[in-house]
């Protein structure tokens, strides 16, 4: 019993962590390296992510920095990035990529509050899923006599108890990400 509460408990810990990668990647105003996560490039035939490219860094806020570790990569970083859905248009001095970053007017900040709001309760419904899945295999232990009525009742309660926590988790994570996009 304890090692499907386990499992549960790992599933719902994985959906959290998508979470913070998802919001990590919405950008709010100001350079954030983790935008780039998405991008890959074709190096060589393989598609590789930026950040294995180039040095990636932050200056003035509102300005990402890319600077490529093989000068004939510029082309292909900046093509990939114009191909992507950032939307923003990379700027090449021959030497370094730079993406500066618009202020967000107040619909897209709206917009983006929706997004979140639309990520959290996917996640919601992913760890209400991992729950569910859970009790039926509880359920189903008793059906089949390895466990008794109240080491059932016990399981129910605790994987639960970890489903409220877990969402706690996923609602304060929306509110400060919300709190970031609206006060940028």
């Amino acid at each position: 019993m304890k090692e499907t509460i386990n499992q549960a408990k790992e599933k719902m810990t994985k959906c959290i962590n998508s979470l913070g990668n998802e919001f990590a990647s919405i950008r709010a105003g100001r350079a954030n390296p983790s935008v780039l996560d998405k991008v890959t490039v074709d190096y060589y035939g393989a598609p590789t992510p930026i950040n294995q490219l180039a040095a990636v860094s932050v200056s003035e806020g509102r300005t990402l920095v890319i600077s490529p570790w093989e000068k004939p990569q510029l082309k292909a970083i900046e093509k990939a990035i114009q191909a992507s859905d950032i939307g923003i248009n990379p700027t090449n001095d021959g030497n370094v990529i730079r993406l500066t970053f618009p202020q967000l007017t107040e619909d897209r900040r709206k917009e983006l509050a929706k997004e979140i709001k639309g990520l959290g309760e996917k996640a919601k419904v992913t760890v209400r899923n991992a729950r569910r899945d859970t009790m039926e295999k509880l359920k189903k232990m008793k059906k089949n006599s390895e466990i008794t009525e109240d080491e059932l009742a016990d399981g129910e309660k605790k994987v639960q108890k970890i489903t409220d926590g877990f969402i706690d988790d996923i609602d304060k994570a929306v509110a400060d990400k919300e709190k970031e996009i609206m006060t940028v």
